[in-house]
């Protein structure tokens, strides 16, 4: 049961820091609730992250995130590696909430004490990640995970908010699902650092792959990495260990190149311009403006009474974001 005055925040960070499951649900609950004092437990906790290697799983729906990300966490518990996995699922349109089908997936790993698993509701947000995904990723890492795995929802190729919290990026395809190299132009294609062909069992296959290597080989990118391309078929766990070893191979060329400091710095930039947004945007509906008056706002500018922008910088002003 909540506490009307919020969070008892040092009780609870030391119990997220010792691993415990409950406190690390009651923290991310807490940030995903906008809760009074949530915000302290990110901050209690950001001296004890930094530690742990984010992996991000996109791309469309039904190329297999789900059972890859499954795969991949035993992979990891084989090595003895403490793995937080986040699945990102659509809002269900009747509860809210988040449709759970990873965890479903994921039922052979549940008497695992090395693996925490979170599914997390869109509730309406773009870019195939949840709002509070970040900050839940932060407690995982204070609780002392060594992986994390971020899977998103079935994204496409303007949607590419998990480079802003993933350090490595995987991009799902498969052959046949109309996700062929020239659909991604743009977007998803320009952020991936490793390409999985997954259900690499179906045909067509060899011919996806040699489109993106085609492609690859056409551009450069400016940390010098050439994106390997791994085939797999997650249901049967092939080609997982080849996945694995890519990502490894990824992390340690950043590091060698002396990249691992600014891709993070890069990161954290991105991050800023969104919080920043996020906290103007609390400020002014916190300053007293609800739906009503936004709607008529909303008819003045319709009906040309107004412009957007002076509309914009009055509610800002309220708020006392503006001069």
């Amino acid at each position: 049961m909540r506490k009307p005055a919020g969070v008892q925040t040092a009780p609870l960070v030391e119990s997220v820091r010792s691993g415990d499951p409950r406190a690390i649900a009651r923290a991310i609950s807490a940030l995903e609730d906008h809760e009074p004092g949530a915000e302290g437990i990110v901050q209690e906790l950001f001296p004890f992250t930094g530690n742990a290697l984010l992996v991000g799983l996109t791309g469309a729906p039904g190329t297999g995130k789900s059972s890859l990300a499954n795969r991949l966490a035993g992979h990891y518990r084989v090595q003895g590696k403490r793995v937080g996995v986040i699945a990102v699922d659509p809002t269900s349109p009747f509860t809210g909430g988040a449709l759970l089908g990873d965890r479903i997936r994921m039922q052979q790993h549940a008497t695992d004490d090395g693996i925490y698993i979170r599914s997390m509701a869109t509730r309406g947000v773009l870019g195939g990640l949840a709002r509070a995904t970040g900050d839940a990723a932060l407690v995982l890492d204070a609780a002392g995970k060594d992986v994390i795995l971020i899977e998103t929802v079935g994204v496409g190729q303007d949607e590419v908010d998990i480079v802003r919290v993933a350090d490595v990026t995987v991009l799902l395809l498969v052959a046949g699902l109309g996700d062929d190299v020239q659909s991604f132009k743009a977007g998803v294609m320009e952020i991936a650092d490793i390409f999985v062909i997954n259900k690499a069992d179906r045909g067509d296959t060899d011919r996806l792959e040699n489109e993106l290597k085609v492609v690859l080989g056409l551009s450069r990118r400016t940390d010098g990495w050439l994106p390997p391309v791994v085939k797999t078929v997650a249901t049967e766990g092939l080609g997982v260990p080849e996945l694995a070893q890519g990502v490894e191979e990824y992390w340690v060329h950043v590091q060698r190149a002396g990249l691992r400091d600014e891709k993070r710095v890069q990161r954290w930039q991105e991050r800023l311009v969104e919080l920043i947004r996020e906290r103007a945007l609390e400020r002014v509906l916190k300053s007293g403006v609800g739906k009503e008056q936004l709607a008529g706002y909303a008819r003045q500018i319709a009906r040309r009474e107004r412009d957007p922008y002076s509309v914009v910088e009055e509610l800002l002003r309220a708020a006392g974001v503006a001069e």
